[in-house]
């Protein structure tokens, strides 16, 4: 579905990584690990179009994404969930509308109607559907923006150090739900530091570590 082939990446001089090569297969799940600075934000943005590689190519469902125009770029990013770190939203609107902000810019709203009930219960939020979110905590603003990123049923799941600021309870809520999401055949890639979350991970389902340092994606070891 997205594959690198020798990819590489550099800002103001600096080259970031080169010769990076890897594939997200359906079904699969994947850890993204290495030092602050090492690149996994950009290769999360060069997942999903936000970036465009200078070097190699980035192919997302067959096509090269460097070739691709905005519309197909567009189009593409219909079939990848986003989850950020910092995940953001519009404050004026309660939680339920901001779930379907996806399905309403893209004109399909009648959809999304059809699948938020189930969806919020899914992830817990039921309760919070008509809050507005800042008054949500942490975890659940974590769990909102991961139904607004699944609501189009996509088939790659990116996240971006999605526990990074929750307890290790919430954590592993939201673990549980991106288990869940690969078992009904999702993709899924999670960019983190967190090494308990990855054992945690491991121990419930197959999982391939990718490690980036020194600009070179490698294989990590089972010691993690």
């Amino acid at each position: 579905m997205i594959e690198f082939q020798s990819v590489g990446y550099g800002y103001g001089g600096r080259t970031l990584f080169q010769g990076l090569s890897m594939a997200l297969a359906p079904g699969s799940f994947h850890f993204l690990t290495g030092p602050s600075g090492a690149g996994k934000t950009t290769l999360l943005k060069l997942c999903y179009g936000e970036l465009v590689a200078p070097q190699g190519r980035v192919m997302l469902w067959g096509r090269n994404a460097g070739a691709m125009d905005r519309d197909a770029v567009a189009l593409a990013r219909r079939r990848i969930g986003i989850v950020h770190q910092d995940c953001q939203f519009l404050d004026h609107l309660p939680v339920a509308e901001n779930i379907l902000l996806p399905l309403t810019v893209a004109g399909r709203q009648a959809e999304g109607d059809a699948n938020l009930r189930e969806l919020l219960a899914w992830v817990g939020l039921t309760q919070q559907a008509g809050q507005l979110p800042p008054e949500l905590s942490g975890g659940e603003r974590q769990r909102a923006a991961l139904a607004r990123a699944v609501i189009t049923s996509p088939d790659v799941i990116l996240a971006d150090e999605p526990t990074g600021n929750l307890d290790w309870e919430m954590s592993q809520r939201l673990l549980t739900l991106l288990i869940e999401l690969n078992r009904m055949g999702k993709a899924v890639l999670i960019a983190t530091h967190d090494l308990n979350l990855i054992r945690a991970a491991k121990a419930q389902v197959a999982t391939r570590i990718l490690r980036l340092r020194d600009g070179r994606l490698q294989q990590a070891g089972a010691d993690l």
